[in-house]
């Protein structure tokens, strides 16, 4: 099949009722379904897996930061590898990488092996993540892009939902392996699939711009050197540990931000940032998927060593949230676009600090039903209210032509703020060690851990507030006019691409 190129919005393009239409989407879905089910159970997993490999709390966090490490470094680049050379080829590179890797996490025997390989994953989910919308929005007709993206969204969403009762199934079951494992023959699949995916890659400008490989390199130093300042902080602490990882880091992001500020074509343009109100939507989304990140990183380990749950039942009790974020972020985002984006900024992050401090009843001989339950659907509840407005207003606060890098910043600042998270929280709340075994040791961390995600959720209450106006001059109500976002994938990301966004001449 001889490559062809299109462009988002094109008039040419393949039909989703075709039968290469179908083949496209399932292609996509099943990609980015196969980075939603490994981000979804491996906290599930972390238990088990501190058993079985001997590994102490740092080692674990390790085994989650090590793939959202190499993620957020390389995600806005693997978006741009897309646009280079082949959306469809980046794809099938992507699921191959990331096959590969999953085999050796599901074969590693050891936590430095796990941990090595989780790297690697993150290398492939940088290529995934972007990569399976890209295609869709660059393959369909003009007239069909909406229904395919909204398939998309919606099946991937119902792949995160089953991520925590097919991870704790499988950890339960076969053994914790097989959530790395399941990958191989997935990956398959989707290479069967792409072999009927026409190649689209971007025309005009885009095509030749060249790959900030500078930046994507620094902004890696800086998150893995502040990392392993953290980490290490919170295991057997010296200088080698902590203080050289970290002046490294912090070195790495001042040469970043120069290098950024002096680029031609950089990955991150700071001009961005002199406007208000999107240097304070990135803000709120780091205070939010902090205190996200933070919490469902505690959350399964506190349900299974001191509640006594197994893996299925700790997958399972997390379900209302991904339920509730799937059928209530867009009526959210529906009632933002009607009353503007400062309420819903303001109650959201309220309402989910309220559910974060209900799980402070979670402990030994914890209730689901009246104790568990009603805190998850309250953290739902809340997390629905503001993701899709939070979106929406970082869209708002840039150019429409800029509106899906404004889009892959606010993305990329979310998945930062999980890594920073889960490697602070720990050291923030003295658990280190093998501490995580011990239910009263951990009950007290768990609730010291609940109290300052809650109040990481207060602190972006306030800050939409203060700098969030009632109804921006973006925001008029016109249905035509409003910038939105199309695609809410998975609880712990903002959506990955933005709809078509209008602006009042």
């Amino acid at each position: 099949m001889g490559p062809v190129t299109t462009s988002p919005g094109g008039t040419d393009g393949v039909a989703l009722a075709s039968a290469r239409g179908r083949w496209v989407l399932a292609s996509a879905v099943l990609a980015s379904g196969m980075a939603l089910l490994d981000g979804t159970v491996v906290n599930v997993a972390l238990p088990t897996l501190g058993r079985d490999l001997d590994a102490s709390i740092s080692s674990l966090q390790w085994v989650v930061n090590a793939y959202m490490l190499t993620l957020s470094a390389l995600l806005l680049l693997g978006g741009a590898l897309g646009d280079r050379i082949g959306r469809r080829r980046t794809l099938v590179i992507g699921v191959i990488w990331f096959a590969l890797a999953s085999a050796l996490c599901g074969l590693a025997q050891d936590v430095g092996t796990l941990i090595a390989a989780r790297a690697l994953q993150g290398v492939g989910g940088a290529l995934l993540t972007p990569g399976s919308l890209a295609l869709v929005r660059a393959t369909f007709t003009a007239r069909d892009q909406a229904r395919a993206v909204g398939a998309w969204s919606g099946l991937g969403g119902v792949a995160g939902a089953v991520g925590p009762f097919l991870g704790g199934w499988l950890i339960d079951g076969p053994g914790w392996r097989w959530i790395f494992l399941i990958n191989v023959p997935l990956a398959a699949l989707v290479l069967v699939a792409a072999r009927h995916v026409p190649e689209s890659r971007a025309t005009g400008s885009g095509a030749g711009q060249r790959f900030d490989v500078p930046g994507a390199v620094l902004a890696a130093l800086f998150l893995a050197g502040v990392s392993f300042a953290l980490i290490g902080a919170s295991g057997d602490a010296s200088v080698v540990t902590t203080v050289v990882p970290g002046l490294v880091g912090l070195a790495a992001g001042a040469v970043f931000l120069l290098v950024e500020h002096r680029r031609r074509n950089p990955m991150l343009p700071l001009e961005l940032f002199r406007s208000g109100l999107f240097s304070a939507s990135n803000t709120m989304t780091l205070c939010l998927y902090a205190a996200i990140g933070g919490i469902l990183f505690m959350l399964p380990v506190q349900m299974q060593t001191t509640v006594g749950y197994d893996a299925l039942q700790a997958g399972t009790a997390t379900l209302p949230i991904t339920v509730l974020m799937l059928l209530l972020s867009a009526p959210a985002g529906d009632l933002a676009r009607r009353i503007g984006p400062r309420l819903p900024l303001c109650a959201g992050p309220l309402i989910a600090a309220a559910g974060v401090l209900l799980m402070l009843r979670i402990g030994p001989g914890a209730s689901y039903a009246a104790d568990i339950l009603p805190a998850v659907v309250v953290l739902g509840l809340g997390m629905s209210l503001f993701v899709a407005p939070l979106t929406a207003t970082v869209l708002a606060s840039v150019d429409a032509g800029r509106a899906g890098l404004a889009s892959g910043v606010n993305n990329t600042a979310a998945r930062i703020a999980q890594l920073l998270a889960v490697a602070a929280l720990p050291l923030a709340v003295g658990l280190t060690g093998t501490a995580y075994t011990d239910p009263d040791a951990l009950d007290s961390a768990f609730g010291k851990a609940a109290w300052g995600c809650a109040a990481l959720f207060a602190l972006a209450a306030f800050a939409a507030l203060a700098f969030v106006r009632p109804r921006p001059d973006d925001w008029h109500g016109d249905e035509g006019n409003t910038p939105h976002c199309t695609a809410n994938m998975a609880v712990t990301s903002p959506p990955l691409e933005p709809g078509e966004c209008g602006r009042r001449s």
